[in-house]
């Protein structure tokens, strides 16, 4: 039966931003209520960015991505928070998505709450998170010392950067390290790594939460490279930013596309590599959802038993 060993998990956490997370939450939405989604909220380009220009707020782009992604299709409600404004007036290149969240914030007291509301109207059962709420930008430190500021700059830096940090500092949401904390499957990835993957991570508390979780951590990689200073980085390069950051060596599994399924029995510096045929015939670009959900749930069987609560009670 089709993901029946991911449907024995409890608590399912899946980090990131923009389609890749949200492509990601798709795959796994059938677990409902035990699927969580901590988002990026860096993101200054586009509507967002305009957003964020003109007023103090976080970034909701990735958030309405992932919301997107979600929805149940086709709905009134799905078309209208996809619509986006054309003409020539201020409105044009506005997603309709980023304006409601952000004028619900502003009617909320917490931008989780505007987020809930939008889960409510949209009936997802999905827990979606931003990873802070509070404003803050991602800035990149140059090779020779400079900082590079924002994502859309980060991005257009011709070599890689040498450690990025946000800036203000802010406080991680509190229900993402919740999350975390009780997670039992922990997935990372897919997305553009230094501006959608990383941006949670930069976060104190959420990088202590994935620390000290009791999680299988599994890292989905990129199907084509992706067009940043990222590039130039193999999968090795990236669990090495990602066990710099969280402080400790976490990845477990690695999840690449590959023409046939190989399934690693052996690591290699504490690290599987599994492959599997995963490239949308639809979408060349997109992981294959279904063929995503069956690859996660492959190396959970073959890896990894999840506590059994039930069972203890």
């Amino acid at each position: 039966m089709l993901n029946h060993k991911l449907k024995n998990y409890h608590h399912v956490v899946a980090i990131g931003g923009g389609h890749g997370l949200g492509r990601i939450l798709a795959a796994l939405s059938f677990l409902g209520p035990k699927l969580t989604g901590v988002v990026a909220t860096t993101d200054n380009g586009g509507s967002t960015g305009r957003l964020r220009q003109d007023q103090q707020t976080i970034a909701w782009g990735d958030l309405r991505n992932c919301l997107s992604h979600l929805a149940h299709r086709p709905s009134l409600g799905s078309m209208l928070f996809d619509h986006r404004f054309t003409g020539d007036n201020e409105l044009s290149g506005h997603n309709l998505g980023n304006v409601v969240l952000h004028a619900l914030d502003q009617l909320c007291v917490r931008p989780l709450e505007a987020v809930n509301l939008i889960r409510g109207l949209l009936k997802i059962e999905t827990n979606i998170i931003p990873m802070s709420e509070a404003s803050t930008h991602l800035v990149a430190l140059s090779h020779c010392g400079s900082k590079v500021f924002g994502e859309l700059n980060v991005d257009g830096m011709l070599e890689a950067p040498i450690a990025l940090l946000l800036e203000p500092e802010v406080e991680a949401t509190s229900e993402a390290c919740i999350a975390l904390a009780k997670a039992d499957l922990i997935i990372i990835g897919p997305g553009s790594f230094l501006t959608s993957i990383l941006p949670p991570l930069l976060l104190p508390q959420i990088a202590k939460s994935i620390r000290d979780a009791n999680a299988h951590v599994i890292l989905i990689d990129n199907l084509t490279t992706e067009y940043s200073p990222a590039s130039t980085f193999s999968i090795e390069d990236k669990i090495a930013w990602f066990n710099q950051i969280i402080g400790q060596n976490v990845i477990a599994d690695v999840i690449q596309h590959g023409s046939n399924v190989k399934l690693a029995h052996d690591q290699i510096n504490g690290v599987r590599f599994n492959q599997f045929p995963l490239v949308s015939q639809h979408h060349p670009g997109l992981h294959d959802k279904k063929a995503l959900s069956e690859a996660i749930d492959q190396v959970c069987q073959l890896h990894y038993q999840p506590i059994d609560l039930a069972a203890q009670m």
